[in-house]
């Protein structure tokens, strides 16, 4: 077989199974395909014997991901963080720049090398911050916003250094591009000047052009085109081609085309910074690194202290509390994807020798390797203690209402507005305490408490109360607090909030006595609204929503009765031609036997 050809299947296989197994596990796929790279590298199996050969190609996958920050860098969305951008980002990357450069310049670097790595570990693996963020759900918490505040900096920040750092390497060898260094200045402000009005004027009606053949592949190989061209031209001027990329990408921001640019591109660059990431672990050389993991192992903790520490101050002097300050240190601690850009390219200048470059990009890749179970962990001991002292604390003498509504997020809020207007007394219960703490700066008092903890509920009036409303997150907690709830408060009015049509149907088998899926009607208005903006009567429209709620209840009763998947003849298909309804065969077998015995009970 093509040593070629064996060498992709190869790194697709490698890739598949590490970014599957790695992901899992919580790693994240960037650790996967370093450890991947490790593997199939010079150093164990040998698959691939020279790892600069490809990170040439790899290369390109740092330019892409350059390009889509690019197209999601909008003035706008600058303006809206400045305060965090300007005073945590710079703040966070510059001061560790500082601590971490003063420590590589101790241990016998230059003043451009230690620098360099400085800047280097003062960066953040975006990647994976971002998976944490997204899988506890916090993207729109304060720490979270302050964290992306920070890795968008450092993002923007990359550039500029990219583009500054051929000055911190005079003397290296380069070779000058006119012969002079005014003429190369002038040369690279001409080509960013080019960059920025071609990609301001020229590219949107280009593309417009192209869109009207219709073709994708056409559209696909322009967005290369554009992104290889701006780089290309970048690199020709003695500057970085990911600030070519970068700059093609922030010109395309606001153009109409922009979604359908990084769609095109998003495969390519996924690929190919699989490929550099698996290029990184082939430079590492697995036995040099044994050799010295006693240091590696030390340097780790330093660092790790360092970082974490830093951001965590910087964070809490800037309005977070300290744990979310924690947090936000703890998400940043990971070197970024842009240490494993800027260490090889320090190495291939000749400023750090190869045995201190395999020690810093292995310090690296066990920093992005060890971050998310910390950052776990770490959570989890917050989180534990945060709670402790407000689950003992809290008094319930005060609340009387007449309606309860446990779960006091984005639908428990709106929900709460009707009964407030009304002015009837209703208690406030959430189980997360940054939560309550925010309600209470805008005047709500919200109770700390469990909603499965009947002991709370009997205090906090439960016995007492016309109404429970339930709109809990996690569907399994909202469905067993109603099934308590209706075991101990049998005469109580029990409403929920459910998340999809199976919960419905589990809430209606628990004895609520109303449920509602939370995107349903807003669904359902968005429809019709949609029915009157594409000309339709309002009378017309009115009806047909009146048609599709008829169908959806008949169809939920019947998968009640039959199984979620029943029900199919009363969705309206590819036309909106009427078809007669179907009433719910009440002789089916139902999904248990305390429903049978229900709708099979003697009417007398």
């Amino acid at each position: 077989m093509n040593d070629m050809v064996l060498q992709g299947i190869v790194f697709l296989l490698a890739a598949v199974v590490a970014a599957t197994l790695f992901k899992r596990l919580g790693f994240g796929t960037a650790v996967g395909y370093l450890v991947s790279g490790i593997l199939i590298g010079p150093s164990v199996l040998g698959v691939f014997n020279s790892a600069e050969s490809v990170m040439n190609v790899a290369q390109l996958g740092v330019v892409l991901l350059l390009f889509v920050i690019g197209l999601d860098t909008k003035l706008s969305r600058l303006m809206a963080l400045r305060r965090d951008i300007l005073l945590v980002g710079n703040g966070q990357v510059w001061l560790t720049t500082a601590v971490l450069g003063s420590i590589a310049y101790a241990l016998g670097l230059s003043f451009s090398a230690a620098f360099i790595v400085g800047f280097a570990f003062a960066l953040s693996g975006t990647a994976i911050a971002l998976q944490l963020l997204n899988e506890r759900g916090d993207m729109s918490r304060p720490y979270g916003q302050k964290s992306f505040a920070i890795l968008l900096t450092q993002d923007v920040l990359t550039v500029p250094m990219l583009a500054l750092i051929p000055l911190f390497l005079i003397g290296s060898g380069a070779a000058s591009r006119t012969g002079s260094a005014f003429g190369d200045t002038l040369l690279a402000l001409s080509v960013v000047a080019a960059i920025v009005l071609i990609g301001r004027y020229l590219i949107d009606p280009i593309f417009r052009w192209l869109a009207t053949a219709g073709a994708r592949e056409v559209m696909t190989s322009a967005a290369l085109l554009v992104v290889a061209g701006a780089a290309l031209s970048a690199q020709f001027a003695g500057l970085s081609m990911a600030l070519g990329a970068f700059l093609a990408g922030v010109m395309l921001a606001t153009s109409s085309y922009r979604h359908q640019l990084q769609a095109d591109v998003e495969p390519f660059r996924g690929l190919l910074l699989a490929l550099f990431f698996m290029s990184i672990g082939m430079l590492i050389d697995v036995h040099e690194v044994w050799s010295n993991i006693t240091l590696i192992i030390a340097l780790l903790a330093l660092y790790l202290t360092v970082k974490v520490t830093i951001a965590a101050v910087i964070a809490r002097y800037t309005g977070s509390t300290w744990p979310d300050a924690w947090r936000v240190g703890l998400l940043l601690c990971a070197a970024g994807e842009f240490a494993f850009v800027l260490l090889p390219l320090v190495a291939s200048e000749g400023l750090i020798g190869p045995t201190l470059t395999n020690i810093l990009l292995a310090l690296a890749a066990l920093s992005m390797a060890i971050t998310p179970p910390l950052s776990v962990w770490i959570e989890y001991r917050i989180k534990k203690r945060e709670q402790r002292p407000e689950t003992l604390d809290e008094d319930f003498a005060h609340a009387n209402g007449s309606a309860l509504i446990i779960g006091f997020g984005r639908f428990g809020q709106i929900a709460s507005q009707l009964l407030l207007a009304e002015g009837i007394d209703t208690t406030l219960i959430d189980a997360k305490p940054d939560r309550i703490r925010a309600a209470a700066r805008f005047g709500f008092k919200v109770y700390y408490g469990q909603g499965m903890n009947l002991d709370m509920l009997r205090a906090a009036g439960a016995e007492q109360a016309q109404l429970v409303l339930v709109c809990v997150d996690d569907p399994e907690e909202s469905l067993n607090i109603c099934r308590m709830i209706r075991s101990a408060f049998p005469d109580l009015k029990l409403h929920a909030r459910a998340y999809d049509r199976a919960h419905a149907i589990a809430l209606t088998n628990a004895g609520v006595d109303y449920q509602i899926r939370e995107t349903f009607e807003s669904a359902i208005i968005a429809g019709r609204t949609m029915l009157e903006a594409l000309g339709v009567p309002s009378e017309r429209a009115r009806q047909t929503e009146d048609d599709v709620r008829h169908r959806d209840l008949e169809r939920l009763e019947l998968q009640r009765l039959q199984g979620i998947d029943a029900g199919h003849d009363f969705l309206h298909k590819t036309t909106l031609q009427p078809e007669p309804l179907k009433q719910p065969d009440h002789r089916a077998k139902s999904l248990n036997a305390e429903t049978d015995e229900i709708l099979h009970r003697d009417p007398s």
